[in-house]
């Protein structure tokens, strides 16, 4: 598996973040979805990263700028037929590794509450995320939980 810098153009990685908004469209009331739709990821403040293995996108993440030293983690996603194969947590160590390079100090995110989002805030707790207040945009939501970490 590699992870790799995706400028978002090829039609693999579009069907792939097709089926992460409907997905989360299927969970999430239209009110709480958050998750970002292709254009807003292609804009710039946004770093989009996907795993690999040959052309098969096994997974993704994202950082969004918020200020010069805190990003948002977004777009989280890995493909249900390869779960289970420590793929989120590569995602996710990499993303660290690379918002420290960047110059963040600080990473935040919005995930569910719901049951089906449990998997998430169990990944997120392993890499040392905590709860926290709602952060920028973000206002408090019974469908949203809000996580953040110092880097």
């Amino acid at each position: 598996m590699r992870i790799v810098v995706d400028d978002l153009t090829g039609p693999e990685i579009e069907a792939f973040l097709h089926g992460h908004i409907s997905k989360m469209r299927a969970v999430s009331p239209p009110e709480s979805k958050h998750a970002l739709e292709l254009s807003s990821l292609r804009r710039p403040g946004v770093t989009f990263w996907s795993a690999r293995e040959g052309d098969a996108v096994l997974g993704c993440g994202a950082i969004k700028e918020i200020d010069l030293e805190h990003a948002e983690i977004k777009s989280m996603r890995t493909d249900p037929t390869h779960k289970n194969r420590g793929i989120a947590s590569q995602l996710l160590t990499h993303i660290i590794d690379e918002s420290k390079l960047m110059g963040y100090t600080r990473l935040s995110l919005e995930t569910g509450s719901a049951d089906f989002f449990e998997p998430a805030r169990k990944l997120y707790l392993k890499h040392g995320f905590d709860y926290c207040e709602p952060f920028a945009e973000y206002r408090k939501d019974p469908n949203s939980v809000f996580m953040t970490r110092t880097l």
